[in-house]
């Protein structure tokens, strides 16, 4: 670059910026020509030219146009140190959200893994397995049979915003009594879902650490009943006792398709 002043075509060229760009950055007093003769024409200079890199790692930063042309116009140590700081604080805001958002998607993907091999592979045996234990946030309400409002819970939705968090992973319906459930009676019930941020362990609930007796139910939630009888005679047969509770894990459920045909539930039983 051995001339004095280029015109807007050269910039373009030598910089790979627009000149739209260019005359954008004119208009909102961020990156002027030093010269616009009599016909119009916009020559730049030098120092012009050693702006745009510098423009250009400012808006790779994260820096909005205004906020660089603040920085560039208005020099002072201090100033820039703060607006450093809270650009850094904006992108460390950013990466938490989208930490949040990667952890929920593979959770959410994981289990529609989980479900298509269900699917296709039939998986409907009954059978004993170890249940890791882990905790989760945990929310009382009743049951009556209307899967889709316990499922797609709102009150349990409510909570979640109140207490600051967010939830990920299976819902986990937790009764208090499994004969009122092949009863179909209503009864208290927990909902237990996977916490994404740190909580007080106040507000979550121990889950496994067992054996238990599991079975995929592959349909409609109006007819599950059957696949717990089919459960309890299994055990009745093996010689297991169950304890009270049971728990219903969605796999695949409203929230991933409204094809009932299609809902992977996993019946789980605590081994006495």
């Amino acid at each position: 670059m051995e001339k004095e002043k280029y015109y807007i075509g050269e910039v373009e060229k030598i910089c790979g910026i627009a000149k739209k760009t260019l005359r954008f950055y004119d208009k909102i007093g961020l990156l002027s020509p030093f010269e616009i003769n009599n016909n119009g024409y916009r020559y730049y200079s030098k120092d012009n030219l050693y702006t745009i890199p510098v423009i250009k790692y400012y808006k790779q930063s994260g820096f909005t146009l205004e906020s660089i042309k603040k920085v560039m116009n208005d020099f002072n140590c201090q100033h820039i140190e703060e607006s450093f700081s809270e650009k850094i604080k904006d992108l460390e805001e950013m990466e938490r959200e989208l930490v949040l958002k990667k952890r929920s998607l593979e959770d959410w993907n994981s289990l529609v893994k989980e479900a298509r091999m269900v699917l296709e592979y039939n998986l409907t045996d009954v059978k004993v397995k170890y249940l890791e234990k882990d905790r989760y946030i945990h929310h009382t309400q009743e049951f009556n049979e209307d899967y889709i409002s316990s499922v797609i819970n709102i009150d349990f939705t409510n909570y979640i915003e109140e207490i600051g968090n967010a939830i990920t992973g299976p819902v986990i319906i937790e009764f208090s009594s499994l004969e009122n459930k092949l009863k179909g009676k209503t009864q208290k019930i927990r909902m237990l879902q996977k916490n994404l941020i740190k909580c007080d362990s106040e507000l979550l609930t121990d889950f496994g650490g067992r054996l238990v007796v599991s079975c995929y139910h592959i349909g409609s939630h109006k007819n599950i009943k059957e696949t717990y009888k089919k459960m309890c005679d299994w055990t009745k047969l093996h010689n297991y006792k169950l304890e009270d509770c049971c728990y219903e894990r969605y796999v695949m459920d409203y929230w991933t398709t409204k094809d009932e045909d299609k809902f992977v539930t996993e019946i789980i039983m605590n081994i006495k």
